[in-house]
């Protein structure tokens, strides 16, 4: 049996993907990394020890282990959807992160200027997206729940991967989100839209935040969509203490998902070590 991989057999492989009701940006990121497999592949089929190799030469060109096993578990899926269960590789074994990157640590005063610049910079729709990315803990993609009729309802019902969860919002934000929509003359529909009607791509709200750092006195490394969600999650824990309704809010299917949110910096860790008095 020819283990060729076609452009006509990566098409099904993500319409398969579609009718599992993978998000359509999941659905987009296996295709491309299957094409990359393929185009390395250069017409060569494929095997349990290319596969195996290309993993090697991931490594050697500086790919992170994590973003390697997300290329791995995209293959390996395309693999056992062709039915070539032989050719499957195993993941790269990462040892659990025990500090987050400080690089990449907002702090509440630095989101603070961030929706301030915003505002100061007459972006007002940029302000609420960033209010409400921070005030809700909802993933950038999710933005597009945010309609009139939720912002009404003070909640948002978000489907996702064949679940529903709720997502309630805080009353200072309804009361903005209604107010830039009826100055918006919006009546209907998603709120963050473009002015050609479309939603906000995640590109677009990435670009648009990357310029207001300078303005912020923000470290372009600490500002990017998810990281607004990151912020919401360690202030939420450090306020409730629960990591169970948490995983909830944020609609994490594992726990252990959640403690990543959560992690601390080593600064934050050595003043916790300090705290213990230990030491004379």
């Amino acid at each position: 049996m020819s283990r060729q991989i076609t452009d006509e057999n990566i098409d099904r492989y993500g319409e398969y993907l579609f009718q599992e009701e993978k998000a359509a940006s999941t659905v987009k990121k296996y295709v491309r990394e299957v094409e990359i497999f393929a185009k390395w592949l250069s017409g060569r089929e494929a095997t349990k020890e290319l596969a195996a190799q290309w993993k090697e030469e991931l490594q050697m060109c500086g790919y992170v282990p994590r973003t390697v096993n997300a290329m791995l578990s995209a293959v390996n899926g395309f693999f056992s959807f062709m039915g070539w269960q032989d050719c499957r590789v195993k993941f790269l074994k990462i040892q659990r992160q025990m500090f987050r990157d400080a690089s990449k640590d907002l702090d509440i005063e630095e989101y603070e200027r961030l929706v301030n610049a915003a505002y100061r910079l007459n972006n007002r729709r940029l302000g609420l997206v960033i209010e409400t990315i921070c005030g809700t803990g909802i993933r950038v993609s999710e933005l597009e729940y945010i309609t009139v009729d939720a912002v009404r309802a003070g909640k948002a019902e978000i489907v996702l991967k064949g679940k529903v969860r709720v997502i309630l919002m805080p009353g200072q934000l309804i009361r903005k989100l209604l107010e830039y929509a009826g100055e918006q003359n919006i009546s209907s529909g998603g709120i963050f839209m473009t002015r050609n009607g479309k939603n906000l791509s995640r590109r677009q709200i990435w670009a648009e935040m990357k310029k207001l750092c300078a303005d912020a006195g923000v470290e372009s490394s600490k500002v990017f969509p998810h990281n607004l969600r990151h912020l919401f999650a360690k202030t939420f824990y450090q306020a409730h203490g629960d990591i169970v309704r948490l995983a909830d809010v944020l609609g994490h299917s594992s726990i252990d998902t959640t403690r990543i949110y959560l992690l601390s910096t080593g600064a934050e860790h050595v003043r916790q070590l300090d705290c213990l008095g230990l030491v004379s």
